[in-house]
């Protein structure tokens, strides 16, 4: 306790210079907690844009050049005969078709452009139970609805739709200079995917872009989670059959949730692991830092140590004295980098849900808080190591007269 008390006293002493030597570990540390906690919150943001709850769902697109709606640029795409297909498979459920594209809305004298999808006529169940759309307003579409959309949760609202007016259950709406009727508000679902698009049935919107017997993509719903890559692998087959293509020749992509998922995952590792690399550089430098301020303390105590010494101090005491000193700004700059990254943590985060209008909660890794702490302290007390070793050695008389 002596120890850290004449510790406390000599880096108040140091006043600015202290605080100085603390910033270089505050900054890395608060980097490192930060960015952790900012990547794993993204993570999350990232995987509730999928939009899709469920784990037995496979996805098939047609290859294109991925600047514009899936399989909605490609040479040769889907078609309603490749759904068809696909059901008949002894794993499926079920497979439906989906088509994604660009329209106009009109509404409260303002137009702005946004993406509606198709819902399959006589098979909204299906397309519900993948989905898990609920309203919050008014219905979902059922069979025989005409001229009727469902719209997702910030296209509902007046200060994020661009109208400038919040839209409503029984509203009208114009959607490439054709009245529609809003049946219902979907629940906010966190991906900007759902919440900002119109869902309409498939005869409406292909009566308004004119796709045909094109499909952009198959939600293939699978019996058994067991089987969803027995399943894959079958649909992959019969799409090469089908559209005459050899294997590693592929123009279609069969994909799950947890192979994209596990994809944008592994680029945000990387990105995250880059950067922790650079706040470590920032904690190299505060250790510098550490080692020149209590290099500093020696030369400037030095008559100091040569009265402690002459009153019967050990080296081993002198020694103490300069190495718990290290050790404390080290745990003092991680205390103060933690809460700094916390709150960057909790801001970045809250970022993040306005971007992607998610709605995840900061990621705290405890674990990270304690190797953070524990880090900084080591750092400190690796730091001065060779000042407190100096302090030691200093000879008692050299030290009062020098």
């Amino acid at each position: 306790m002596e120890y850290f008390l004449f510790a406390l006293r000599n880096l108040r002493r140091k006043g600015v210079r202290s605080w100085l030597t603390l910033l270089g570990i505050c900054i890395g540390i608060a980097a490192v907690v930060s960015l952790i906690s900012l990547g794993d919150g993204l993570k999350i943001a990232v995987a509730s844009q999928f939009g899709i709850s469920s784990t037995e769902l496979i996805t098939v697109t047609a290859g294109g050049s991925g600047f514009s709606a899936p399989g909605s640029d490609v040479v040769k795409p889907l078609t309603k005969s490749d759904v068809d297909a696909i059901g008949r498979i002894s794993s499926v459920d079920f497979a439906l078709a989906r088509n994604i594209e660009t329209v106009s809305v009109d509404f409260n004298n303002k137009v702005i452009f946004t993406s509606a999808t198709s819902i399959p006529d006589g098979d909204e169940k299906n397309f519900y139970k993948i989905t898990d759309l609920e309203t919050i307003g008014g219905r979902l579409l059922k069979d025989g609805d005409s001229k009727k959309v469902l719209i997702g949760y910030s296209l509902s609202q007046g200060s994020k739709n661009g109208f400038d007016k919040d839209i409503t259950a029984g509203k009208k709406i114009s959607i490439l200079g054709e009245n529609f009727t809003v049946a219902g508000v979907l629940k906010k679902q966190g991906s900007f995917v759902v919440d900002g698009i119109v869902f309409m049935h498939n005869s409406e919107l292909e009566n308004l872009s004119k796709y045909g017997d094109n499909v952009d993509i198959i939600a293939v719903k699978v019996k058994d989670k067991d089987l969803i890559n027995r399943t894959k692998i079958d649909i992959e087959k019969l799409m090469r059959e089908r559209r005459n293509v050899p294997v590693d020749g592929e123009d279609f992509k069969v994909s799950t949730p947890e192979a994209s998922l596990a994809q944008v995952n592994q680029i945000l590792t990387a990105i995250q692991i880059f950067i922790v690399i650079i706040a470590f550089i920032s904690i190299i430098i505060g250790a510098f830092g550490i080692a020149n301020t209590m290099t500093t303390s020696v030369l400037e105590r030095r008559k100091e140590i040569g009265i402690m010494k002459s009153i019967g101090a050990k080296n081993s005491q002198i020694f103490m004295q300069f190495f718990v000193e290290s050790g404390f700004l080290g745990i003092i700059g991680g205390v103060l980098g933690i809460l700094l990254g916390i709150s960057l943590g909790y801001i970045g985060t809250f970022q993040i849900n306005n971007f992607f209008g998610a709605n995840t909660s900061p990621q705290l890794n405890f674990g990270l808080i304690f190797f953070s702490l524990f880090g900084s302290f080591f750092i400190g007390v690796l730091s001065g190591i060779f000042p407190a070793m100096k302090a030691a050695k200093q000879n008692p008389v050299e030290a009062l007269t020098g």
